[in-house]
């Protein structure tokens, strides 16, 4: 479902060159769950915003479901995103002036799904939020917008899933809400989730745990399916 091969990231600061990602290679397949782990600053943001295609690579390769990420510019990358890709943001990046159906509803719209409205009350009454659908953003606590967040997410049945420290602004009980969520979802929908996260606990729940040092990626768990610093 996601192959790397050498995928490197370098960026120009004010004192030149910097590489970001040293060469990675490995691959997860259709329906397993991984976890990035690791110290903030070691890349695992990075090297999932390149996974999704929200970045453009620096050099190597990324395969998504079979598409070519590294060849892709990105208007291409955005209509693959849009076929394929569910992005679960720490921050829920909702749109304040939309309720919180409208917030579902949106990637469906955009990709032009029939019946979009039957499908978000659909997800949203699976995460548990049916009776807030008409709320804004700032009428829902941080748990219920990462649930609202959730729900878009997974909306278009996308074949992956990425997120980026999902409970990262929670506290312990809205964390475990949504951890129950995001599993249950990711299961019923056989759907590939990739996620970056500072919770062991969230991570161990991971079929596979991948720790990220210093741009270096290293399997953790003894499934060792992933090969880093390159081929």
């Amino acid at each position: 479902m996601i192959e790397t091969k050498s995928l490197i990231k370098k960026v120009i600061t004010s004192e030149g060159e910097l590489q970001i990602l040293q060469p990675i290679t490995f691959a997860v397949n259709q329906g397993e769950s991984v976890a990035i782990i690791g110290a903030s600053g070691s890349g695992k943001s990075t090297l999932l915003g390149l996974l999704a295609g929200l970045d453009e690579v620096s050099g190597g390769h990324i395969f998504l479901d079979g598409a070519p990420l590294h060849d892709m510019n990105e208007e291409q990358r955005a209509r693959l995103r849009g076929e394929k890709v569910g992005f679960i943001f720490q921050s829920f990046m909702l749109v304040q002036s939309l309720t919180a159906l409208e917030n579902i509803m949106l990637p469906a719209e955009i990709t032009g799904m029939s019946n979009p409205k039957q499908r978000a009350l659909e997800i949203l009454k699976q995460v548990g939020l049916d009776h807030r659908a008409n709320h804004f953003p700032n009428q829902l606590s941080g748990g219920e917008q990462q649930r609202v967040a959730i729900a878009r997410a997974f909306i278009t049945n996308p074949k992956i899933l990425f997120a980026d420290e999902p409970t990262g602004n929670l506290d312990s009980k809205n964390s475990q809400k949504v951890e129950e969520i995001l599993f249950k979802l990711n299961q019923e929908s056989d759907t590939t989730l990739v996620l970056v996260t500072h919770d062991d606990e969230l991570a161990s729940r991971c079929q596979r745990q991948l720790r990220m040092n210093a741009g270096e990626l290293r399997e953790e768990t003894q499934h060792l399916k992933v090969i880093a610093g390159g081929e």
